[in-house]
This record gives C-alpha cells, structure tokens and sequence, in this order.
C-alpha cells in the first residue's frame, strides 16, 4: 500500500493568473495554481454556499449518487514540470451490482471540489508530499499582509 499524507484545504488566494490552492497538513503547507472558477467553486462550498442551480462539480456529484456512487477518497499522486495529478477514488453499489472502487485520472482542482462537498478526504504520495516546498512561511506572510484569505 502507498504510504499517504492527510491534507486539507488550508487557504484559497486569487491571483492575477487563477487562484493559488494552499494545502497542510498542520505542519507543512503545499501550493498550486487552479482556474479562477474553480477557485471559486471550491470557496463556496467550503463556506456552506448552496446555489440557486447545481453548479458542475454539484451535478457531478448527483449523478454519483442516482447510481449509488460516492467519492471515497483524493489523492495527488504526482507532479510533473509544476503540474500536479491526482486519482479520484469513488465507490459505488446499487441494487444491480456489489460494492466496486473505481480509481479515475482527475484534475486536484476538481477533486478538491467534490471533496469540499462531500467531506471526501484529501491525501497526498508521501514521496511527493515531500518533495515539495514547505510554503508554510509564505502563507503566513500573507496573512500578516492582511491578505484576503479563504480557507
């Protein structure tokens, strides 16, 4: 089995180019760059936001469960020339079939998103997790500057 990190979403920052995704795990913080709108899909299910319409990743998620799926798990698996990869793990069972686990290739954008909603956790390789820059000090500059953090 793949030795993992439990993270969580420790801050969301727009920035000029989309919106920079802080994760930690209470020690360490990672970042990453997603597109804005995702940025701000993950921001208002974090904060309880229910909109008036199913938003994509909504929609996504009440198809899973018509079929009797659900998100099980995230985990980033990799990062390659500063684009990071990771699996979104569902399980489903329903009347016509046994409990199965479906691993699918996933952008962590999205599946920060579904895990926002659902509650999912969010892992990462600890090989990869560790070979990453520890942006703890960053995030708390900004925070000092009175940046306008989610999360």
């Amino acid at each position: 089995m793949v030795d993992l990190v439990k993270v969580e979403p420790v801050a969301l920052l727009p920035t000029q180019a989309g919106c920079a995704v802080f994760l930690g795990d209470g020690v360490k913080s990672i970042v990453f760059y997603i597109e804005p709108a995702i940025g701000a899909s993950i921001n208002a299910a974090l904060s309880g936001q229910k909109p008036p319409r199913p938003l994509t990743h909504d929609l996504f998620l009440d198809v899973l469960k018509t079929f009797g799926a659900s998100v099980n798990r995230v985990v980033i698996v990799k990062v390659e020339n500063d684009i990071f990869y990771a699996r979104l793990i569902l399980e489903a069972q329903n009347e016509i079939m046994e409990k199965k686990i479906v691993e699918l290739d996933a952008r962590p954008s999205d599946c920060i998103s579904l895990s926002a909603r659902t509650g999912a956790p969010i892992y990462v390789v600890r090989s990869v997790w560790q070979g990453l820059k520890d942006m703890t000090s960053v995030l708390e500059e900004l925070r000092e500057k009175g940046m306008d953090l989610e999360g």
